[in-house]
């Protein structure tokens, strides 16, 4: 039977991690609300317009559009996310399943530093290599491989929407491959035991691993897609930050993160600070109901899971 001292501390510990919950609570809606009474005089002046227009024009006509934002920020998020996560669950497969044992942690080690890289260097990089190496050899393969297509047709310069996504993709490979790997080695073993039991390859075991570890597959991508929405700095560099929705991945683009970088420091105008505190509440807003559904998505797997495992 448990002792007095016990309870109490449970209790100590129960109401200390109450705290931290609500203090995170409170710096949301805080964070929340600043940006709406920020962007009140936007919201006011424009409406949904702001949302659908396509003009950015602080200068003289006074008219903010945010859709070319949107748009630049959902598509190099997207391109992030098929370049990087097929390469980052592959890595935390073969840390967590096909690596020699006594490999796997410099391995990881490695992996695991591209994250304390700072933007900004990834930044540069990609503007003095990787920008000028796809401008002269991948971008002409692939222009005409599938140039037919509107989004690899036209010019480019190496800096562009495709060349932020493949920054974003090589960014968002430590958070998702690190995750996926602590996931993929929580399963029990008596999982794995038993499919090479009955006869089962080592990828077949790996399958069952991943289709296992569902959810938290879906956490860690997630979590990288997080990072790819909000990145800021090394999208700056390559991506052009010219405002309009491009015809093709080749040419430049902008993202919401990138225009509060570059501009805020410049608005003067109370109507332009407001209509870029409204760029930064719309990109709460999709950060935010990305995590939603993704908490809803991992809900319902694990759903499916035990209604699987109780039949």
């Amino acid at each position: 039977m448990p002792s007095h001292p016990i309870r109490g501390g449970d209790r100590i510990f129960r109401a200390a991690a109450m705290a931290a919950a609500t203090i995170a609570l409170f710096l949301v809606l805080g964070i929340a609300y600043t940006l709406l009474e920020g962007s009140y005089p936007s919201v006011g002046r424009f409406g949904l317009g702001f949302i659908l227009g396509t003009e950015w024009d602080p200068a003289i006509k006074m008219a903010f559009g945010a859709l070319p934002l949107i748009w630049g920020t959902l598509v190099t998020s997207a391109i992030a996310l098929l370049l990087g996560v097929p390469v980052s669950l592959g890595v935390g497969l073969l840390l967590s399943e096909f690596a020699p044992r006594r490999s796997r942690f410099p391995l990881s080690l490695l992996v695991e530093l591209l994250a304390a890289v700072p933007s900004v260097v990834y930044g540069l990089w990609g503007i003095f290599i990787l920008a000028p190496t796809l401008r002269d050899f991948v971008y002409p393969a692939l222009q005409a491989a599938l140039g037919f297509l509107p989004s690899f047709s036209g010019s480019y310069s190496g800096l562009g929407v495709l060349t932020a996504g493949i920054i974003l993709a090589i960014m968002i490979v430590p958070t998702v491959s690190a995750v996926s790997r602590e996931v993929f080695s929580a399963v029990p073993n008596s999982q794995r035991e038993a499919f090479f039991a009955i006869g089962a390859t080592r990828w077949e075991v790996a399958r069952h691993v991943f289709s296992y570890a569902r959810s938290g597959v879906i956490g860690a991508v997630t979590l990288g897609l997080g990072r790819a929405l909000g990145e800021t700095m090394a999208v700056t560099m390559v991506i052009g930050n010219r405002f309009e929705i491009p015809s093709s991945l080749f040419q430049p683009g902008y993202t919401m993160a990138a225009l509060i970088a570059s501009e805020f420091n410049e608005a003067t105008d109370p109507l332009y600070v407001s209509s870029i505190v409204e760029v930064g509440l719309l990109l709460f807003a999709i950060t935010l109901s990305v995590s939603i559904v993704a908490r809803l998505l991992v809900r319902r797997s694990m759903k499916l899971f035990r209604e699987v495992g109780n039949e």
